[in-house]
């Protein structure tokens, strides 16, 4: 297991994001949400663009997991979906980029299996987390020897979107926790501290966490349905 993994054991990363149509889009912001988060001790940042990875990593010291957020005409997949956006994403050096890695079709056409193959092949030593939606995703990205599974994409696909992440008392992440070899990362509507603790007691290695921390209009919109 790498230093990463040995670090990040029962550790919580942050998610500091905003797109162009969030309130908080702006690489120094994300810089000062990645700064809080680790003085309030998260063990690390995930991030999305070159722009904001580099705006962090000039504010914090700690691990970062990159992606890029893109959309392509002819796929739904949209997180990290080509070598492009790999490319882009190690002029920053991050520790570990995340890809989407369900059964979804991909931009150009082009096998999971395939792209992952070509990173592996230009970047052999940067780390791969798979964003995955269903157990199969999971066993494939297992197969394909990713480094780590996240739940990130459970109950944003079609086949999934009726399904949440903790019924019936986190049945999907222990079930995930059986079906694969890797380490497991929670990432999803976490919006408690009860919830993410729960996350660590199934098994799983870290919880990512966005939302709850992160963007304050989505916590507001909470507050707002809670006190309807």
């Amino acid at each position: 297991m790498s230093d990463f993994f040995t670090r990040a054991k029962g550790a919580l990363i942050v998610s500091c994001q905003a797109l162009e149509n969030e309130p908080l889009h702006s690489d120094f912001i994300m810089s000062r949400m990645a700064l809080a988060a680790e003085q309030g001790g998260a063990f690390g940042i995930r991030a999305n663009s070159v722009k904001d990875i580099t705006e962090i990593k000039r504010t914090v010291n700690l691990p970062i997991i990159g992606i890029i957020k893109r959309d392509y005409d002819d796929s739904e997949v949209f997180i990290t979906a080509t070598i492009n956006e790999v490319d882009e994403l190690m002029t920053t050096n991050p520790d570990m980029i995340a890809i989407d890695a369900t059964d979804r079709s991909r931009p150009n056409g082009e096998m999971l299996e395939d792209f992952v193959k070509v990173i592996r092949s230009k970047y052999p030593h940067v780390l791969l987390m798979a964003d995955i939606s269903t157990l199969d995703d999971a066993m494939e990205a297992d197969r394909l020897k990713f480094d780590c599974v996240s739940s990130t994409l459970h109950g944003y696909t079609e086949n999934t979107k009726n399904s949440k992440l903790f019924s019936n008392d986190f049945q999907f992440l222990k079930d995930l926790l059986e079906a694969v070899t890797i380490p497991v990362i929670a990432e999803g509507n976490v919006e408690t501290p009860e919830m993410a603790k729960r996350c660590l007691d199934v098994g799983c290695h870290a919880v990512v966490v966005g939302g709850a921390i992160t963007r304050p209009k989505q916590i507001t919109e909470r507050f707002i349905e809670a006190m309807k």
